[in-house]
């Protein structure tokens, strides 16, 4: 087998994950600090015991995102590599793992979009307002407080970003599958037979449980 070139999807893991990890603690820090502390709701009860409540939740969301992360890319990881094994890819898992953390950075895109829209554009959103903004989501074409709120995660999730995500997930498998000399073009087939047949599950699951 050749040896892959040179690419995001083939980097040291270790600095990639870590790269990932600063990135999204950055974007959280300005997105916390400088929107949501910053909304009349905040500012309301940041002297009260419900104000130092969402501060604790915050500070927790700092210190879970790299085990988020370690979770989510083992999960899909072992998707796409279930997906490959029934194709016939021999693609190593570890290389669908690194294929998963490489197509994070897509979802870096919506923040920094998100963060940009608040401080330049609607620049005094309420606290449900930035929680609920999406950018290029489904979640736009509805009102989020008229909404059954079982289905805004899943108008959230379906977006854009979600596309050009499986788009990258397409081009992870066909960069180890193209050493492997497989045709390309089946590698749509395994990403949609595994992480998006999966993806798809999971938010009719979530609409189904919700209470």
């Amino acid at each position: 087998m050749t040896e892959p070139q040179t690419s995001l999807f083939s980097s040291d893991k270790k600095l990639t994950f870590i790269v990932l990890c600063l990135a999204s603690v950055l974007l959280l820090s300005v997105k916390k600090y400088f929107i949501e502390y910053e909304t009349a709701a905040f500012e309301f009860l940041q002297d009260r015991p419900e104000g130092m409540i969402l501060k604790m939740i915050s500070a927790l969301q700092f210190f879970s995102i790299p085990f988020i992360y370690l979770w989510k890319f083992t999960v899909i990881g072992f998707v796409l590599w279930v997906g490959c094994f029934l194709f016939g890819y021999r693609i190593t898992y570890s290389q669908c793992w690194s294929v998963a953390m490489a197509a994070e950075f897509v979802f870096v895109l919506p923040e920094i979009i998100k963060i940009g829209w608040f401080l330049f554009v609607k620049t005094d959103p309420s606290l449900a307002e930035v929680q609920s903004f999406y950018p290029l989501s489904l979640m736009n074409f509805f009102d989020v407080y008229s909404i059954d709120k079982r289905y805004a995660y899943p108008l959230r999730a379906l977006s854009a970003f979600e596309v050009l995500y499986v788009f990258v997930l397409v081009r992870g498998v066909s960069f180890y599958s193209l050493q492997a000399h497989k045709q390309q073009r089946a590698t749509w087939w395994i990403v949609s037979c595994s992480y998006v047949l999966i993806f798809l599950l999971w938010l009719v699951f979530y609409i189904a449980v919700y209470q």
